[in-house]
């Protein structure tokens, strides 16, 4: 796919870059710690209503980052291992029924191999547990689309097989990946949304897209959003929502805190609503208060940061490789 969005880093915006990086990381923290405080809850959130404990979103989002930083690439059976570790060390971080039953399979030794949930569903899960964690994918091949669908599709194929908790989880890395990659003022919805349409697969996700541009055209109440949107469990009904409530705002507060205010499963819309709006406003568009209160976020900066530096070990590997292919040309001619 052709994007002049997906474009080649600049060196000298790399500094940027990083910010973006950690306010991804921590922006995934702060919106899921909102939410939590919000779920179930019809108070209105205010600057100061961090939960003390980020969820299981927080949770195994940390666990594809360190995966991806230990293996430096995507490693099925490592990020599964760290998944069932992080898990039996806090299991009290609100894990929903189905990804721990899924944790007990694979504990037990069942072998997936991307179908271990057709235990549970016979067309397998579609819920937003994939797509929740998949920031760091985005992050990390926020300037190859092929490569970041692949491992989009891998990582969360270790516990979702049905095509719409897989496509859910490529779209929400597609859409981490073109706001790390967007300047915050000159974010061109139109474009945005252009490449969004041209990388999702033709089926429900479209018409979700279609429906996204049309209320920002016209404006559309919660209730409208909750209707045709969703504030549910599953992917569709979760990732065009965090897509519309980050599109539909032009700063970090504003977005996280229309997101959870949408109800439903709000600690998750919230915390894949930060992950986008950090990585597009960078760790400084975040309020100093949450960022500085929210939970573990002086792992979550370094995290961040030891991320970046694979991501610059590929770029460079890949320069000095065309380099190379380049003198060895000159050298044969």
């Amino acid at each position: 796919m052709n994007s002049a969005l997906f474009a080649t880093d600049n060196p000298s915006g790399r500094d940027h870059k990083l910010s973006k990086f950690i306010g991804c990381l921590v922006g995934t923290a702060v919106g899921d710690s909102l939410g939590a405080r919000r779920e179930g809850s019809s108070a209105f959130v205010e600057v100061a209503d961090l939960s003390p404990r980020y969820t299981e979103n927080t949770a195994m989002t940390i666990a594809v980052a360190e995966s991806l930083v230990e293996c430096k690439d995507f490693h099925y059976w490592h990020m599964a291992e760290l998944f069932l570790r992080k898990y039996e060390q806090e299991p009290w971080r609100r894990y929903g029924h189905t990804i721990t039953r899924v944790f007990r399979l694979m504990r037990n030794g069942k072998l997936g191999f991307g179908m271990i949930d057709r235990d549970l569903y016979p067309d397998g899960s579609y819920g937003n547990g994939a797509a929740m964690r998949v920031a760091p994918v985005g992050l990390l091949y926020h300037d190859d689309p092929r490569m970041l669908r692949d491992i989009a599709y891998h990582s969360a194929g270790i516990t979702h097989s049905h095509e719409l908790g897989l496509e859910g989880a490529a779209l929400q890395a597609c859409a981490v990946a073109l706001a790390a990659l967007a300047e915050p003022g000159e974010l061109s919805i139109t474009d945005f949304l252009g490449t969004l349409r041209m990388f999702a697969k033709p089926g429900p996700y479209q018409g979700k897209l279609k429906t996204i541009i049309g209320f920002l055209e016209n404006g559309a109440s919660r209730e409208d959003v909750v209707a045709k949107l969703g504030n549910g469990t599953s992917c569709l009904e979760s990732v065009p929502t965090a897509i519309y409530a980050f599109l539909s705002h032009r700063d970090f507060k504003s977005a996280v805190i229309y997101a959870v205010s949408l109800g439903g499963d709000a600690d998750t819309i919230g915390a894949m609503t930060g992950a986008i709006a950090g990585a597009c406003y960078g760790i400084e568009g975040i309020p100093s208060q949450w960022r500085e209160t929210v939970e573990h976020h002086d792992l979550l900066d370094a995290l961040a940061k030891r991320l970046w530096e694979v991501k610059m070990k590929i770029v460079r590997d890949s320069v000095d490789h065309e380099v190379g292919e380049d003198r060895t040309a000159v050298e044969i001619l």
